[in-house]
């Protein structure tokens, strides 16, 4: 029988040398079959941190997206409102300007006159960050007016 004493270095012996003594080899072993844990279950999880990764990253540049849609529409609205000749051509040229290649190539840009205000849309396609893997197929449209400039 073992007595369990509490002293203020050592905390409680009896149990201490219980399992030592008794259990000792069990917890050896046990401790031999549980190393490398840790580094099983990061590896299975490292394809789903991987994913989602990848799918935040999708959402951040679906946010630049839009971001470069409106900017690139009020900056071809300002363009093509202040021409005096030639403003669709202008307006097409400033919201083509800034926009990195990867959203310049499928970009479309609609100018024209409406009312007192020239508008500008412009319709951008989502790249997708791993090309051959799947495609989302997303556009998003910025809409932008100026006041139209009285040239006369």
């Amino acid at each position: 029988m073992t007595t369990t004493t509490r002293t203020a270095r050592s905390g409680i012996r009896g149990l201490r040398a219980l399992r030592k003594d008794d259990r000792g080899r069990i917890s050896a072993l046990r401790e031999r079959r549980d190393r490398g844990q840790t580094a099983i279950e990061f590896l299975g999880m490292t394809p789903f941190i991987i994913l989602i990764m990848l799918v935040l990253w999708e959402c951040a540049l679906i946010g630049y997206t839009f971001s470069l849609a409106g900017n690139a529409a009020d900056v071809g609205a300002r363009k093509g409102s202040g021409a005096e000749y030639g403003a669709g051509a202008a307006c097409r040229a400033g919201a083509l300007k800034d926009l990195p290649a990867a959203w310049s190539s499928g970009a479309d840009v609609r100018c024209g006159p409406n009312g007192g205000l020239y508008e500008a849309k412009v319709r951008l396609k989502v790249p997708v960050l791993v090309p051959g893997l799947f495609d989302l197929d997303t556009h998003i449209t910025g809409e932008a007016g100026s006041a139209l400039e009285d040239w006369r």
